[in-house]
């Protein structure tokens, strides 16, 4: 038995506990509402005892989304940096793959193009953790 095959397994145990501390983080720092809050709008007239915080209110804006509570620091340093963990693991996960394919069995076209498609997965999950959602307007308008 290979130590290898911890790497598959440690991708998503990694990857949705970071999310979760990525979540705990914004929570703690009021940049989104709690995910059991389905008041958004109709909490800015009455207090909730579930909220702390002087003028925390639930709109529209703070709906807790992935990419939404890895937006404002400090929780976006930790999410570029569990995403950008992740995104390395899907590369060598697909290239280790790759190799056990091609050494058991002769290469084909199905294998070439899961490297590529996996590649261009992990490609994806750098754009997404290393670009919040308010900076790409800034990158934009730097480039153009």
């Amino acid at each position: 038995m290979s130590l290898w095959m911890i790497l598959p397994v440690s991708l998503p145990v990694l990857t949705i506990t970071g999310i979760w501390v990525v979540y705990a983080m914004a929570l703690y720092n009021q940049h989104v509402c709690p995910v059991d809050n389905w008041l958004y709008n109709q909490s800015c007239e009455e207090e909730l005892y579930l909220q702390s915080g002087p003028t925390l209110c639930c709109t529209l804006d703070h709906v807790p989304l992935i990419s939404k509570c890895g937006t404002l620091p400090p929780e976006s340093c930790f999410f570029s940096l569990i995403c950008s963990t992740g995104s390395f693991m899907v590369m060598v996960i697909v290239l280790l793959r790759y190799a056990h394919v091609i050494e058991k069995h002769q290469n084909c076209v199905l294998n070439t193009a899961s490297l590529s498609t996996g590649w261009i997965c992990a490609a994806g999950l750098i754009m997404v953790g290393n670009f919040q959602v308010t900076h790409p307007i800034l990158l934009c308008i730097f480039y153009f």
